[in-house]
């Protein structure tokens, strides 16, 4: 059975019209848990970047249990974790753990996100999910719509989120620094994985799944495949089955800043190009195209993301003239205004400058509007478990990230349409390109992978 959307969805009533309001509220889960009452806190996927979330996360509560399919990653973590009881499968942790977890930190490849999170949301419990949030749009606005009816206390795990850096960046762009913004670049030094066109196919041989691996649990809802070192454990970014691409891979931090500063909503049209299309890897480049539509007094918006290395083997990236004499890093945004260009040379808009820098001599200074943390990744914690504890919404919850998430995520549904598209967001429906593009738009799991 399909779940239901709420539809007419706005961020401004997340967002606001005014900074201020943005954070200022008070958020009250389903339980609310005093000062001296101790979280009991489970981790599934504890390798990689699941290792420091659970760890963050432990600094917080009780870790008591712990989820992962490689044998290796949980028996690493059991050493700082004693006492926690472990699983290679979340659906048989949360059955067993019934009642006895409040909070959970997902971080496993993206495929599995969505029913990892799902099935803890309806026990009543508070997620912490690695970005992108879910592996579909679908399922993002899925998640949504369970931690709105459970709630439950939710974070997606894009750190720049929690940076001092960006939050200021926010202001300075509302306050108008740069006037009107009309136009956004985003890139990336993604793909960093092996994927087309050096990897257009399945590998053919066919070894030993390793004894510590449980390849079952790896695979999830995607279809069963055999093993092979190339998908596990990192390598499963590149693939459509398992991963998101680099877009999914960095959207989610690359473009925090100019979607929060600028209050973006659902884009309604996009259009993509990259290089041929192969049925096992994202493309090794792909430019995509976004456009918003006007919020208030911001006119519509245009947004370009940029990925991987063009055929001629440069790094594909925004025009030059952009960047008014400034190197062009790795990864980064600029946000184009009718009076200058706001730059951020990072992942995670933590730091930015404003050009052309002569005409910015003075940092623009505006009364601060948003909540400081300035803590990182174990910010994003502290922020989640303080809304957990009936404080003021994390501020990448759900609400937040799950739109991020969807907008991200349709990029890759135009890489894979080759259409332009009309998106009406509300409705969560294509009104041009929808034959080609609507089958991307969500997966059909594997069997006893439901929740």
């Amino acid at each position: 059975m399909r779940p239901t959307f709420s539809q007419n969805y706005s961020r401004r009533s997340f967002i606001g019209t005014s900074a201020s309001a943005a954070f200022a509220f008070t958020f009250l889960p389903s339980r609310v848990f005093g000062a001296n009452d101790r979280l009991r806190i489970a981790g599934v996927g504890v390798g990689g970047k699941g290792s420091g979330d659970i760890d963050q996360a432990g600094t917080l509560g009780d870790v008591v249990a712990l989820c992962d399919c490689d044998d290796t990653k949980l028996d690493a973590k059991l050493k700082k974790f004693p006492g926690a009881r472990t699983f290679h499968d979340f659906r048989k942790m949360f059955d067993a753990m019934e009642g006895k977890v409040d909070a959970v930190t997902i971080s496993t490849p993206d495929n599995t996100h969505a029913i990892a999170a799902a099935l803890a949301i309806k026990r009543g419990i508070h997620v912490y999910v690695q970005k992108p949030m879910t592996h579909d749009v679908w399922e993002a606005r899925w998640l949504r719509d369970l931690s709105r009816k459970h709630k439950v206390a939710t974070q997606m795990g894009n750190q720049g989120t929690a940076e001092n850096g960006l939050r200021h960046g926010v202001e300075v762009i509302r306050a108008g620094a740069i006037g009107p913004v009309r136009e956004i670049h985003v890139w990336t030094n993604r793909p960093v994985w092996p994927q087309a066109p050096s990897v257009i196919a399945r590998p053919a041989d066919r070894p030993v799944i390793p004894s510590t691996v449980h390849w079952e649990q790896f695979i999830g809802p995607a279809p069963m495949r055999p093993y092979h070192p190339s998908y596990h454990p990192f390598a499963w970014r590149g693939w459509w089955d398992f991963g998101t691409g680099a877009l999914g891979d960095m959207g989610c931090h690359t473009a925090n800043l100019p979607f929060m500063a600028l209050k973006l909503e659902h884009p309604t049209a996009l259009r993509a190009e990259s290089e041929t299309l192969n049925r096992e890897t994202y493309p090794g480049w792909a430019t995509v195209h976004y456009e918003f539509p006007a919020r208030g007094d911001m006119p519509a918006v245009k947004m370009t993301w940029y990925e991987g290395k063009l055929p001629d083997g440069k790094k594909n990236l925004p025009p030059l003239d952009l960047f008014h004499g400034e190197k062009p890093s790795d990864s980064g945004s600029l946000m184009v205004g009718d009076k200058g260009v706001m730059y951020s040379p990072s992942d995670y808009g933590a730091s930015w400058k404003l050009l052309p820098g002569d005409r910015f001599a003075e940092m623009p200074n505006p009364t601060p509007m948003l909540a400081r943390n300035g803590k990182g990744d174990q910010g994003m914690k502290d922020e989640w478990v303080a809304a957990i504890r009936g404080g003021p919404k994390a501020f990448s919850n759900f609400e937040y990230s799950s739109l991020l998430t969807e907008t991200i995520l349709l990029g890759n549904v135009a890489i894979r349409a080759g259409v332009p598209l009309v998106w009406d967001g509300p409705k969560f429906r294509f009104t041009s390109g929808g034959r080609e593009a609507t089958q991307f738009l969500r997966r059909d799991y594997r069997r006893g992978w439901h929740a």
